[in-house]
């Protein structure tokens, strides 16, 4: 528990037992439980996490999106915090987040990558993809974001319901922060963190997941034109 509130953690995995232990051991004691959602790993990443004390929510049905969605309605705390398996994101400072979260009385706040601190955290691949999805939701939904694709976020679990989360894959990134900002009432916004290059294997072949997930969003904007979003 953090001032008054519970926390919950949630990790999508999928064979990422180079990176899986040294995340769990980062999450701060005060976090009340830490989801790791098995999207189907072959390898030690299990273990590795039950070894730790973390609850493991079993997702066959590949997919980022659907090990997040599947993570999140397992998420029984007031908050919900995400980062991802493979060491990239600091979930050891989830404090300072929870902070300011606080202090500007947020209701969403995605972790922004951007300016990166290091420069080679990223390929300069990952990071011109970034930049081209953050303009195009910036201009297609004129959501206030610098860093459209971050996987960290922070948000109260009572906004769950209110946010249509259909996607199953990569696209969900996008689609949540987009969700977020188009709930009346609710105040979105982001807080800059620093970046670590990931540690084992890219599973996602970047190419093809970019031009599906480009896709989904201009559709998505079409449609939210049209009025049918």
């Amino acid at each position: 528990m953090y001032k008054g509130k519970t926390i919950s953690v949630v990790i999508p995995c999928l064979n990422e037992e180079e990176g899986i232990g040294g995340v769990i051991e980062a999450v701060p004691d005060f976090v009340d439980e830490v989801l790791v959602v098995d999207n189907g790993s072959q390898d030690n990443s299990v273990e590795i996490s039950t070894s730790l004390g973390a609850r493991v929510v079993v997702e066959p049905r590949r997919g980022y999106g659907r090990a997040y969605r599947t993570g999140l309605e397992s998420a029984t705390c007031e908050v919900i915090a995400t980062t991802d398996a493979d060491g990239t994101y600091p979930i050891h400072l989830l404090s300072d987040l929870l902070d300011e979260f606080e202090a500007r009385e947020l209701d969403f706040a995605s972790a922004s990558r951007f300016p990166l601190q290091r420069r080679d955290a990223m390929s300069l691949r990952n990071v011109i993809g970034n930049k081209i999805f953050t303009v195009c939701a910036r201009v297609l939904f004129s959501t206030p974001f610098n860093d459209i694709l971050s996987g960290m976020w922070v948000f109260k679990r009572e906004m769950l319901p209110e946010m249509h989360l259909e996607s199953d894959g990569w696209s969900f990134s996008q689609d949540i922060k987009i969700e977020a900002f188009s709930t009346n009432g609710r105040r979105c916004g982001e807080i800059r963190i620093p970046y670590e290059a990931r540690l084992g294997q890219v599973k996602l072949p970047a190419w093809r997941a970019g031009i599906s997930a480009l896709a989904k969003l201009f559709l998505r904007g079409f449609r939210a034109m049209l009025g049918q979003d």
